[in-house]
């Protein structure tokens, strides 16, 4: 089974906002340089992250995107099932398989789908960015400066 790249990008941007500095937030221009993903298929995605409440957004100055939710209270099963526009891995349908009625493949397939979610239920955001100051300098993010005042 092979994530959708939209997928894949959705987590990268969860762990990129995740890893900011406290109370940091970023844009999508800034996260399609980092990643080297259109702008465009980057909007998309922060869209819908926005709309399933793990993101949140202020437009104008001072605003940006940030987690809407504590990185602990993502669950990767949940963002991987919310993403993809099916889990099926095989699709017996198109084209018609004439042994779909007697086939175990199928069968089979669900289950190694379900215990790969089940393993990715397992896990938050929080886990795949526990090594947050390693992640920040691999992505170029700079930590803020202390306030002057």
């Amino acid at each position: 089974m092979q994530l959708t790249r939209h997928t894949d990008y959705a987590l990268r941007v969860l762990l990129f906002v995740a890893v900011q500095p406290e109370g940091g937030r970023t844009t999508v221009s800034e996260i399609s340089e980092r990643f080297e993903v259109p702008r465009n298929h980057m909007v998309k995605i922060v869209h819908r992250l926005g709309r399933l409440g793990y993101l949140a957004n202020r437009r104008g100055k001072g605003g940006g995107i940030w987690l809407a939710v504590a990185p602990e209270e993502i669950n990767l099963g949940e963002v991987v099932r919310n993403m993809e526009p099916t889990l099926d891995v095989i699709d017996c349908t198109r084209p018609w398989c004439p042994v779909a009625p007697a086939c175990r493949l199928k069968p089979l397939l669900d289950e190694a789908r379900d215990a790969f979610l089940a393993v990715l239920d397992r896990y938050t955001l929080a886990d795949i960015v526990r090594n947050e100051a390693r992640l920040r300098t691999l992505l170029q993010i700079e930590p803020h400066a202390p306030d002057a005042g």
